[in-house]
Order: C-alpha cells, then sequence, then structure tokens
C-alpha cells in the first residue's frame, strides 16, 4: 500500500515540474533554430503558405543547426513535377570532411503531387512567384521550409506599409514611456 503512495507522489510531482519550466529555462534545441526572410514580407504580398520538406545532406543539416544560413535571394521554382529551391545559401560546415557541400546549390522541397500541381498552377497566374519564408526544425527533429505565393507589392504599398509600422511603433513608445 506504502509503494503505491509514493509512486503516485512521484509521478504527480514530474508532473508539476514538467509545467513549472519557464519559457526563459526552456531548453534551446532545433525546435529555437528557424531562418527567416523577412525581407519577402516586404517585397510581397502573401497570399497562401505551405510547409514542405527539404532533401539536405549531413553537413547541410549541421550548419542550420548552427543557423548558418540565409534565405535573401531563394526563389522556389517546378521542374519536371517537382519542386525545387534555388539559390538558399546554406554555409560549409566547418568540422565536416573535404567533401562537404555546394553552398548555393539547387535542392529538392518534399510535397505531395497533388501539392504541387495546385501551386505550378496558381503560381502561373500573372504576378505570381514562389518563394521561402522561413526554414526551421519541425516537430519530429525534421528542416521544413514554408514556401509562400506571393504577389510583388508596388512601391507605394511599401510605403504604406512604412508609415503603418512607424505609426504602430510610435504608439508603442507613447505607452511605454508612460508606464
Amino acid at each position: 500500500m506504502q509503494w503505491a503512495a509514493s509512486t503516485l507522489f512521484a509521478v504527480h510531482w514530474r508532473a508539476e515540474r514538467k509545467t513549472a519550466v519557464s519559457k526563459k529555462n526552456a531548453p534551446s534545441g532545433p525546435a529555437n533554430r528557424t531562418i527567416q526572410n523577412r525581407r519577402a514580407r516586404f517585397d510581397y504580398e502573401i497570399i497562401d503558405t505551405l510547409e514542405v520538406g527539404v532533401a539536405l545532406v549531413g553537413s547541410e543539416v549541421k550548419s542550420l543547426l548552427a543557423g548558418r544560413a540565409h534565405l535573401t535571394d531563394a526563389y522556389v521554382l517546378v521542374r519536371n513535377g517537382e519542386l525545387w529551391l534555388h539559390e538558399f545559401d546554406i554555409e560549409p560546415y566547418e568540422k565536416s570532411s573535404s567533401f562537404g557541400h555546394e553552398r548555393r546549390r539547387s535542392r529538392k522541397l518534399l510535397a505531395h503531387r497533388r501539392q504541387i500541381e495546385t501551386w505550378d498552377r496558381r503560381s502561373s497566374e500573372k504576378g505570381l512567384a514562389m518563394i521561402p519564408l522561413r526554414v526551421y526544425f519541425g516537430e519530429r527533429g525534421k528542416v521544413k521550409v514554408e514556401i509562400a505565393l506571393g504577389r510583388g507589392k508596388a512601391q507605394y504599398d511599401k510605403r504604406k506599409q512604412i508609415a503603418k509600422d512607424d505609426a504602430r511603433r510610435e504608439v508603442e513608445r507613447a505607452r511605454t514611456s508612460r508606464d
């Protein structure tokens, strides 16, 4: 009888302990590594997004874990019924052997055939482009790419967005200075 009570106490104590971990003390694993293309949201009006996998070699995954990649000039194309990510810059992993990876090679994106066909059809519309928004590690530790279907913004749209962001920042500054 006493053994059962101590077991229940241990299980209850572990459950409380798990919930007591704050965000500040949370483990910094692959889930926190995200590479974003912030310029894409400024240059494009995002219409739709899709999460896809990406085929990588080992040294590329290690570089992504270290956060050493850039999405600045990257874009997505459909070739022969497959999605390809072009100009995605993954820096070489310094601890890999001499047979590392090419820095800006084309990388295959993994998606279902129907998704690829739908996105190919939609991207062929006038003025739409497929662009990567972010690269991150999914729930099971796999590298994922969030791609977006976007329409290029005109210069006046960008100025409007800048004015709106400035106004929002001013309101935030005024609010924090009062507190």
